[in-house]
């Protein structure tokens, strides 16, 4: 019942952009976190870690308790998973990429979805990237929460959440967060790992998709121990190339490619067929996860 609800209210509601949606309003408090306990170390960041996500999840299991005391402990559940998902908004931001009038739109709606520098990126590096977003996002926007809720209620998905959130924030390499990230990259690398692996699964049954053989390497083959995953996943069911190098923050970043043998560059086609798959994927999960919340 929560589940479901909570996908209605995702289907018809969507992500509202507000500044008081709770993602961001945790966002804000982390902040708040990081700049009391920084220090360039693990233990500070572990510190930080467990403050943010043990005081956002503290105030979760209250809203739960009195909202079950007055018997809108249901409502209250799907309220809170709805706040997890981002199904809809996964797939707008990759629709606003196909449906660019030019190059510049494209690159520029391609901003908001990845952390790489756009400017000089060409037509396919554009789709390439559109659709390893929507690929890594898919998993942890959708099949995550879900899966988590299925595990242990909106609560656990709301702690994966955090947990994501984090390691946006914090779990990215860089000078300042080399230690104090750890914590955050680690923990969103032990959650994600069999979301990311179910969502693989989705793409390629949604494709009714064999995968090559070695489709495997190449997903262990990426920097993340999970985004490979469902990424090599699409582009094995869509049947073109995925990966290669990217440029991030003015450095060029070496990454390995995916997809089949004969995979094809990603075109405007194959972007909108990745829409379309990534929408059959994610319904196949929400009915497992609906059905496995009965």
């Amino acid at each position: 019942m929560i589940v479901l609800l909570a996908l209605l209210i995702e289907w018809m509601v969507g992500d509202p952009a507000s500044d008081l949606h709770p993602v961001a309003v945790f966002g804000r408090f982390a902040e708040r976190v990081e700049r009391r306990l920084y220090r360039d170390t693990r233990v500070a960041g572990c510190m930080a870690w467990t403050v943010a996500v043990g005081a956002a999840s503290v105030l979760i299991i209250a809203l739960l308790a009195i909202a079950s005391r007055t018997g809108l402990g249901w409502l209250a559940g799907a309220a809170v998973l709805w706040a997890t998902l981002g199904w809809r908004s996964l797939l707008a931001h990759a629709a606003a990429v196909a449906e660019a009038s030019d190059l510049s739109a494209a690159r520029e709606a391609v901003g908001h979805i990845v952390g790489r520098d756009v400017d000089a990126m060409s037509e396919i590096d554009v789709r390439r990237a559109a659709l390893e977003s929507l690929a890594e996002n898919a998993s942890d926007a959708v099949v995550a929460p879900l899966f988590w809720a299925a595990i242990g209620g909106p609560l656990a998905a709301a702690a994966y959440r955090w947990i994501n959130t984090l390691d946006a924030m914090w779990g990215h390499r860089s000078q300042r967060f080399q230690h104090f990230g750890w914590a955050a990259a680690r923990a969103d690398d032990l959650a994600s790992w069999v979301p990311a692996r179910l969502t693989a699964l989705f793409f390629l049954v949604a494709a009714h998709c064999w995968p090559e053989a070695g489709w495997r390497s190449q997903a262990t083959a990426h920097a993340s121990p999970n985004a490979g995953w469902p990424e090599t996943a699409l582009a094995q069911g869509l049947k073109v190339r995925l990966g290669g190098p990217v440029w991030r923050r003015g450095q060029s970043e070496d990454r390995p490619w995916m997809g089949p043998a004969h995979g094809v560059e990603p075109t405007e086609a194959s972007l909108n067929a990745g829409l379309r798959l990534t929408h059959r994927a994610l319904l196949l999960a929400a009915a497992l996860a609906v059905i496995a919340c009965r």
